[in-house]
């Protein structure tokens, strides 16, 4: 077997684990320093304006085009979630008021409707062509 001090990837891993060490030890000092906090907490405050500027750019340019906004799309989202949980019971009602009277889709299509009273109007008869005289001169 190869020697433990010859081993390339013993030697690989050596190298890497005290890189490891020396970036942990980088990173919790320049953490601990309170300029580091400042800017981090800049930095939020710098990326959390720009992306309200840029969703208010956004809106801007969708009325701009006459096209709905992401918050519109969830409103009518909602709205038509709703509309829909409506007409579910309301189908469920009526199926459940058909269902006590004793009436199904087969004896709605069969059943006996009002005779028709209502008459067509009679037609008019074409008007008759008046002859025209001609003047004599």
């Amino acid at each position: 077997m190869a020697d433990k001090s010859n081993d390339p990837v013993a030697l690989w891993q050596k190298m890497i684990g005290e890189m490891e060490k020396g970036f942990n030890a980088f990173a919790n000092q320049a953490m601990a320093a309170p300029q580091f906090s400042r800017m981090v907490n800049q930095a939020g405050g710098v990326s959390a304006g720009a992306q309200k500027q840029l969703g208010e750019l956004m809106e801007k340019y969708l009325v701009t085009m006459n096209m709905p906004s992401r918050a519109q799309m969830v409103g009518m989202a909602e709205r038509l979630q709703s509309i829909e949980a409506q007409l579910f019971e309301i189908k469920t009602m009526l199926l459940e008021m058909n269902g006590i009277s004793g009436m199904t889709k087969d004896s709605l299509a069969t059943a006996p409707r009002p005779p028709r009273t209502k008459r067509p109007p009679a037609p008019v008869p074409a008007p008759v062509p008046v002859p025209v005289r001609e003047e004599q001169k």
